[in-house]
C-alpha cells in the first residue's frame, strides 16, 4: 500500500462529510465505499480501517457548525466523481427491431441487491428498445442453495418494485427430463463420460492438463453408469457426468468440466425426485437456445464460460446468441454476498434482509428509493468494459431529484425539547407552503406547547433565532425562551431558523445504521398512507413505513 499519509487527509475528508450528510453519524462502510471510488484496493482495508475508525470517532464528537468548518479546509480531498448522462442505451451489436429476445436469468438463493437490478435492467430496457421481448428464467439447479421464499421474493422485487414486465416466465428444474436427455445424448456421440475419480484427483488431473482413466469407458459402460448415477445408486462425491474437452487447453474450463453431479440435498418444489442436478455451463446454453434468446447480456466474469457453452451448443446443433459482456457492478460499503448477510440475520446484528444498512432491494424499497430511480441509474451508467463501483449514494442522488419535487414538507423534532416561552403572542394558526415551489399551502394550528429538536436547542443556548414561519426567540438554559419578535421574515440570514412542532403525533425515524430516533412531528401528518414519501425539514426524506400499535408513526430515513 502506499504510505498513509497519502490517505490520511482523505479518510478525514470523507468522514467529515459523511458526518455532514448523516447528523453527526459518520458510518465507517460509508467511508470506505467512497474511499474505493478514489482508488482505495481491496488489499489496503486491514490498513487504512483503525485510521477510518479512529476519524469517525472524532467527527462525530465534533459539533455542526465545527465539522462544517473543519470540512472546508479538507473539502478539497474530496474526490468528485462525475457520471455522464446519456440519451438512452448505445446501440445493440446485431439487433433487429422486433426480434431481439433477451433474458433475466437469477439463481433463486437469496435476495436480489442494486447490482442485480441494474443488470435485470439492461436486458429489460433493451428489449423495449427494440420493441422485443424479455424472459424471465430462474436458475433453481442447486438444492443447497435455492428456495421457494427467494423465488417468490425475486418476482416482487422484479415485477411489483422494478415493474419489468417479462413477457415469460421458465423455471429450469422444470426442464430437467430435457436436460437428461441431452446429457444422454452427449454420451452416445461419445462426448461425456461417468468419472469416479475423487475431487482432489480429478483437479490434479485438470492441473496438470493428463486425461482422466475413466476417459476411455465406451459408450455402453457410459450408459449403464448414467442409468445407475440417476437412480441413486452413487452418492455425492462418488460419481459425476463430464464433458470430453480439451485437457490441454489455455482456458481451464474447457478441461473436461463436470456437467452433472449428486446432491443429498432436497429440492424446495421436486424434494428427493431428482438425484442428479445439472451445472451452470451445461444448462445455461440448452436454455438460452430452446428459448429462443437472441442476446445475452452479463457480467464479463463469465468471459471464460463462452467457449465452453458454445461448444455445447455446437455438439447438441443449437443456435448460439450475440453475447454483450460488461463490467461488473461491484456494490460497496455493506456486504452483498447471501451467506455473510444470513450469518448477521442470524445472529441477530442485522434486523433482516430489508435492513437499512444492506442495499437489497427489499431494503432499497423500505427507504423509499423509487424504481425509476434504477432506470435513471441504468441510463446513466450504460455498459461499460470496466468494472463499476455503486454505493447508496449513487442512487440516492438520483432518487432525491426524482422525489423532490412531490415530497410535502412536514416538521419533525427529533428528541424533542418542550419550550418555556415567557411573553410568547397569542397565534392560534399559521399558514405554510407544503412545498416551496408550489402554492398549495397547509394550515398549522398552535396549542400551548412549543417543542423543537434537542440537537437545535444544545447548539443554540443564549442565541437569537428564528421558529420558521412564526417568530423569533432567545434561547435560555432549563428550557426557557424570550419571545423577541414577531416580524423578522424567514428570508432574513442573520438568523438561524429552525423547525418546530405545536400539536403533535409521536413518531420515530429508521435510520440508515439501523437505529430508530424517536421525537414529534405536526399532527397534520395524520392524512399521509403508507409508503407515502415527504420531507421533514431540516432532516431529510423520509417515508411512512407503519403506524404501530402505540399509535406511534414509523418512518424509514431515506436520504438528505
Amino acid at each position: 500500500m502506499a504510505e498513509e499519509n497519502v490517505w490520511e487527509d482523505k479518510i478525514y475528508a470523507y468522514s467529515l462529510k459523511n458526518a455532514i450528510e448523516h447528523e453527526g453519524k459518520a458510518m465507517a462502510n460509508s467511508v470506505l465505499g467512497h474511499l474505493f471510488q478514489d482508488g482505495l484496493k481491496k488489499d489496503d482495508i486491514k490498513e487504512v480501517m483503525p485510521l477510518i475508525n479512529e476519524d469517525i470517532k472524532k467527527v462525530n464528537s465534533m459539533g455542526e457548525k465545527e465539522r462544517e468548518k473543519e470540512f472546508k479546509k479538507f473539502e478539497k480531498f474530496v474526490k468528485i466523481i462525475e457520471h455522464k448522462e446519456r440519451e438512452g442505451l448505445p446501440e445493440l451489436p446485431d439487433a433487429q427491431m422486433g426480434k431481439v429476445i433477451t433474458r433475466i436469468a437469477p439463481e433463486p438463493s437469496k435476495y436480489n441487491h442494486l447490482g442485480h437490478a441494474l443488470s435485470f435492467l439492461f436486458n429489460y430496457l433493451y428489449a423495449k428498445k427494440y420493441k422485443g421481448k424479455c424472459l424471465l428464467r430462474f436458475e433453481d439447479t442447486n438444492p443447497e442453495k435455492v428456495s421457494q421464499e427467494y423465488l417468490d421474493a425475486m418476482k416482487e422485487d422484479l415485477i411489483d418494485y422494478l415493474g419489468i414486465k417479462v413477457d415469460g416466465i421458465r423455471i429450469v428444474s422444470e426442464d430437467m427430463k430435457l436436460l437428461y436427455d441431452y446429457a444422454k445424448k452427449l454420451i452416445e456421440m461419445d462426448k461425456a463420460y461417468m468419472c469416479f475419480c475423487s475431487r482432489e484427483k480429478m483437479q490434479k488431473l485438470r492441473e496438470e492438463g493428463k486425461e482422466c482413466p475413466c476417459r476411455e469407458f465406451d459408450k455402453k459402460k457410459n450408459l449403464d453408469e448414467w442409468k445407475k448415477f440417476l437412480a441413486g445408486k452413487y452418492m455425492k462425491g462418488e460419481a459425476v457426468l463430464r464433458i470430453k474437452g480439451d485437457m490441454k487447453s489455455v482456458n481451464y474450463v474447457m478441461r473436461d468440466s463436470v456437467i452433472f453431479r449428486a446432491v443429498e440435498a432436497q429440492h424446495y418444489k421436486y424434494k428427493d425426485k431428482y438425484h442428479v442436478w445439472p451445472m451452470y455451463d451445461f444448462y445455461n446454453p440448452i436454455e438460452d437456445s430452446i428459448m429462443g434468446v437472441t442476446h445475452i447480456l452479463r457480467s464479463n466474469e463469465f468471459e471464460v464460460r463462452v467457449e465452453l457453452q458454445d461448444y455445447i451448443k455446437e455438439l447438441l446443433e443449437l443456435p448460439k446468441q450475440t453475447i454483450v459482456q460488461y463490467g461488473r457492478f461491484n456494490v460497496i460499503g455493506t456486504t452483498t454476498q447471501g451467506r455473510e448477510i444470513r450469518e448477521l440475520i442470524d445472529s441477530g446484528k442485522y434486523l433482516g434482509w430489508d435492513d437499512p444498512r444492506l442495499v437489497t432491494l427489499r431494503a432499497l424499497k423500505r427507504r423509499g428509493i423509487v424504481k425509476e430511480a434504477f432506470y435513471e441509474l441504468a441510463q446513466q451508467m450504460g455498459l461499460t468494459n470496466h468494472a463499476v463501483n455503486l454505493d447508496f449514494d449513487m442512487i440516492a442522488a438520483i432518487n432525491r431529484k426524482i422525489i423532490d419535487p412531490n415530497c410535502d414538507r412536514y416538521s419533525f423534532a427529533a428528541e424533542p425539547v418542550e419550550l418555556k416561552i415567557e411573553n410568547k403572542p397569542k397565534i392560534k394558526e399559521v399558514e405554510v407552503k407544503l412545498h416551496p415551489e408550489k402554492e398549495k399551502k397547509r394550515k398549522i394550528k398552535l396549542g400551548e406547547r412549543i417543542f423543537i429538536s434537542n440537537k437545535d436547542y444544545e447548539s443554540n443556548i443564549g442565541k437569537e433565532l428564528r421558529l420558521m414561519n412564526l417568530y423569533n426567540l432567545q434561547l435560555e438554559k432549563d428550557g426557557k425562551a424570550k419571545f423577541t419578535s414577531e416580524h423578522t421574515k424567514d428570508n432574513d440570514k442573520s438568523l438561524t431558523k429552525i423547525n418546530w412542532v405545536s400539536n403533535f403525533l409521536n413518531a420515530k425515524v429508521m435510520m440508515p445504521d439501523a437505529t430508530f430516533v424517536s421525537g414529534v412531528v405536526d399532527d397534520s401528518i395524520k392524512k399521509l398512507k403508507i409508503d407515502d414519501e415527504v420531507q421533514f425539514e431540516r432532516f431529510g426524506f423520509v417515508r411512512l413505513d407503519k403506524i404501530n400499535d402505540a399509535g406511534e408513526y414509523e418512518f424509514w430515513f431515506s436520504h438528505k
